[in-house]
């Protein structure tokens, strides 16, 4: 090696951000395996590599002693004094042993260890890069698919993202662009490995953060996120600030933010609902776009009653009973929706309902009353 060898390396300092010093140290302790294993030796050795220089040069370690067992490891305390009286018993003398073409081999075995630790370097600065960005999002193109992940190129490094976080509504083809949401970010023996999602509640957080700089401030906040990817989704949103209306805020002049975000789930719908510490009022509110008579609220049972003019009832419900049970995930209250006269036929024949006790009810699940309503139940809390 030579000083173009260390030019070389202030270079990949400049380029990687690897150190110069790290690499010859590791240079250093692979050149000493290198020299047992080509010059069949079993002593104590150390390898110098001069920083200015690049020149290589060997040292055998050996102990002082009085009496001397094994030459390869010990020097006798005579011997160590010719060298240089300062020697005592038990100190290390180094004596330079050199061979005479291992600059080859220092030079096959520096080209080694510097593309591996390049590699590592590498892998491991896009770890550090992305670990601190779990919960965060991130975009990129696809590159190709298989049967079970796309991957998505991120630059220097790839992201995988399992076919069940793609939206069932969406199609990818290689070289479209998309924005994901990291879920995970974690170190495996080929790399850094970070798996993104496009149906996680929190990229519609994210989005919104983007295109909403009163999110970004943190004068609006996002309580809470509720999904069905490719869709339907709604998010609560508040203000501590009167003056700030948090919904207007989201929506943005002539629907403008909204739209973008909108946009970019390929049309998924997004209700904007403003979140309240009354239960009674978020509720009415989670149930948007449908107007909403009245809540009672059951505590107990972490239920509530509510009552929609007879006209909005489908639309409270929404299709397939979409809009009550986001709005149910949303709140993470169980929500018995009856139309106004269904409530007023109740009210007359002061028949008030029961509360079925046949079982309860599981993820996804509808439980039908006895009145023929629908309860739906928060079956995920998906707040962020």
């Amino acid at each position: 090696m030579n000083t173009e060898f260390i030019d070389a390396l202030d270079e990949l300092e400049k380029e990687k951000g690897i150190g110069k010093d790290i690499l010859l140290d590791a240079i250093e302790q692979a050149l000493i395996s290198a020299y047992k294993r080509n010059f069949n030796s079993a002593q104590n050795a150390r390898v110098d590599i001069d920083r200015a220089t690049g020149k290589v040069r060997v040292f055998a370690r050996k102990t002082v002693v009085e009496d001397v067992l094994d030459p390869r490891l010990e020097i006798s305390h005579v011997a160590a004094n010719e060298i240089s009286p300062v020697y005592n018993l038990d100190d290390v003398v180094e004596i330079e042993v050199t061979p005479r073409d291992f600059g080859r081999i220092a030079a096959q075995t520096a080209k080694q260890v510097v593309t591996q630790r390049i590699r590592e370097a590498e892998r491991s600065m896009i770890y550090e890069e992305y670990v601190d960005r779990e919960d965060d999002i991130v975009t990129g193109t696809v590159q190709r698919h298989d049967s079970r992940y796309y991957y998505i190129s991120l630059g220097k490094t790839e992201a995988l993202m399992p076919l069940a976080e793609k939206m069932p509504t969406e199609r990818f083809q290689t070289h479209d662009r998309v924005k994901a949401y990291i879920t995970k970010v974690e170190k495996t023996t080929k790399g850094p490995q970070i798996l993104v999602s496009r149906t996680h509640p929190g990229l519609i957080k994210r989005l919104f953060e983007l295109e909403v700089p009163e999110i970004y401030d943190g004068i609006v906040e996002i309580k809470s996120v509720a999904r069905e990817a490719g869709y339907r989704s709604k998010i609560a949103v508040y203000s501590q600030q009167d003056d700030i209306d948090p919904v207007g805020a989201c929506v943005g002049p002539r629907g403008m933010r909204v739209q973008t975000v909108v946009s970019e789930l390929k049309g998924e719908k997004i209700d904007i609902v403003r979140w309240s510490d009354d239960p009674q009022a978020y509720v009415a509110n989670a149930l948007s776009p449908s107007k909403v008579v009245s809540v009672d609220i059951d505590e107990d049972n972490k239920l509530a009653q509510v009552v929609v003019p007879d006209y909005q009832l489908s639309l409270a419900i929404g299709k397939e009973g979409q809009n009550a049970r986001l709005a149910a995930k949303l709140t993470g209250w169980k929500i018995d929706i009856k139309s106004q006269s269904e409530a007023d036929e109740l009210e007359m024949a002061n028949d008030e309902p029961e509360a079925d006790d046949g079982g309860s009810l599981n993820e996804g699940e509808e439980l039908e009353t006895g009145n023929g309503h629908v309860v739906h139940e928060a079956t995920r809390d998906d707040s962020e």
